[in-house]
């Protein structure tokens, strides 16, 4: 059983504190946006950009390409959030690379492959889909998916690369931390298509009271979120990470007790 502590605002919220009150002794939060930038490891400049913006962006790394480690060391060194970005099988046959999860595989081989991809991420706190569009849709593979990340202290994201995912579904019947991408910012590579995309993020944190939104290294994202994300403090949206977005929806509190995290990360690390 998880055991939780109270959850600090600064480990993964900013925000003015104008924007944040108090009532009946509960924390009362602005609309927050988490952004997810996946595909980390492929864009070394473009990486080490995000890495040094201020605001507290999650970074999803691929895991065994020559420069995930040190960018996700610099991230992590620049108070980012890091994941690992697990490669799974999608509905058009597109490569999946190093550490990919295929609807073949048996549960050995799949979770194996998982394992080796979560200890190649220095400082993973979490895990989300890249593609997945079939595998994301196949109880078995999911099942075997969330009984492996069960045993570490990491949450999960459905990217939802597909709307009849279930992997969401399974992460919650496994009781892990488990949260879903609202809105993709950039899937159309212009400015105009992801400030349109940035808006319905805002839109839908005013909305719901927080919203994720993903990514990836782009130019044209980085040099908007370089320009725009410094900017929404004087609009009064908050920016979190995904641990910060899950405490705020789970009653304040945060997703793994200290003692659990040290009892349990060293397993990354053995192999077992």
């Amino acid at each position: 059983m998880r055991l939780f502590r109270t959850f600090a605002l600064l480990a993964g919220v900013i925000a003015s504190p104008v924007a944040l009150s108090a009532s009946s002794g509960n924390e009362q939060f602005p609309p927050t946006i988490a952004i997810i930038i996946d595909d980390m490891g492929h864009n070394v400049h473009e990486g080490r950009r995000l890495a040094q913006i201020d605001q507290p962006l999650t970074l999803a790394f691929l895991p065994f390409l020559k420069n995930t480690v040190p960018l996700a060391k610099l991230a992590h060194q620049q108070n980012k959030e890091i994941m690992l970005h697990a490669p799974m099988a999608n509905t058009r046959n597109f490569g999946l690379g190093p550490g990919g999860l295929t609807p073949d595989m048996d549960e050995i081989t799949l979770t194996r492959t998982l394992r080796r991809s979560l200890q190649s991420i220095p400082h993973v706190s979490g895990v989300n889909n890249h593609m997945g569009s079939l595998l994301t849709q196949q109880l078995q593979p999911m099942d075997w998916v969330m009984k492996e990340l069960n045993r570490y202290p990491v949450y999960f994201v459905d990217s939802r690369t597909i709307a009849t995912s279930i992997a969401g579904s399974v992460a919650d019947a496994y009781q892990i931390p488990s949260l879903t991408r609202d809105v993709f910012l950039d899937h159309e590579q212009t400015e105009e298509f992801v400030d349109q995309q940035f808006k319905l993020l805002i839109k839908t944190a005013k909305e719901n009271g927080t919203a994720i939104g993903i990514g990836h290294p782009h130019k044209v994202t980085v040099d908007y979120l370089e320009k725009h994300l410094p900017a929404l403090d004087e609009q009064g949206i908050a920016v979190a990470t995904i641990s910060g977005i899950w405490a705020m929806r789970n009653g304040n509190v945060e997703m793994f007790a200290e003692d659990e995290k040290q009892a349990i990360r060293p397993a990354f690390a053995r192999g077992n």
